[in-house]
């Protein structure tokens, strides 16, 4: 195997091993050609499970539960049907990220009016799912191992993007925490000014019943009669 597909794939399965993740495959063009580029890869049972090679239509549509309406009017080689052989390995295996290969290695496209070398390539965890495309240009054999590379590249790729976005979205979170601390201080604080005005100006503040320089028990105005 091309070593820069096997670096790629290296790069790949280091950050499944950095949060325990598991991955799957669902291929077609590419003939199980990434399953086995990854489980080249010692330990490779620790985050592999299982994958699917799914060359027909029948068996894209009962093994990984693609769409025959999609298959029928648009073929398999289409960004849809990319994500759908993803979701549908990764539900299947229980796999925390899934990778799908689906395109036309060559040397001609029988039945089909799209160019050669082109290749979608999906990508899907329980949270995003992502397709990506491209043409590329060789032999039979050239355009698998391209695909395969194109298609680790586009893994690491979706996987550092999602992890940007989970970071902002927890900065995010504690950003909108931290406000409705300082916020419901401020709402306090307020109150509590709005009590100690209220307070001050009182009428039993400044208001006595008594009669001015009497104090508390000054009786000498009652008249105290005896039984």
């Amino acid at each position: 195997m091309d070593e820069e597909v096997q670096a790629l794939a290296a790069r790949l399965v280091r950050r499944l091993k950095e949060v325990n993740a598991t991955i799957t495959i669902a291929e077609s063009c590419t003939g199980g050609l990434l399953a086995s580029t990854l489980t080249d890869i010692s330990g490779a049972s620790d985050w592999f499970g299982q994958s699917w090679v799914c060359y027909s239509y029948e068996s894209k549509i009962n093994e990984l539960d693609v769409q025959r309406e999609l298959l029928e009017s648009k073929g398999a080689v289409n960004a849809t049907v990319a994500i759908q052989m993803a979701d549908g390995a990764r539900i299947r295996s229980g796999a925390d990220i899934a990778i799908s290969i689906t395109g036309i290695a060559g040397p001609v496209a029988l039945n089909s009016n799209k160019p050669v070398g082109l290749v979608y390539v999906g990508i899907a965890s329980a949270h995003w799912a992502n397709a990506e495309s491209v043409q590329m240009g060789g032999t039979r054999q050239e355009n698998k191992i391209s695909f395969v590379h194109f298609a680790l590249k586009t893994a690491i790729d979706c996987w550092d993007k999602a992890k940007v976005r989970k970071k902002d979205a927890i900065a995010e979170k504690k950003k909108v925490a931290a406000d409705a601390v300082v916020a419901r201080a401020k709402s306090d604080a307020e109150k509590a000014r709005r009590a100690a005005d209220a307070a001050a100006g009182a009428p039993w503040q400044d208001e006595s019943w008594q009669e001015p320089g009497a104090s508390v028990g000054d009786d000498t105005d009652i008249n105290w009669e005896k039984e």
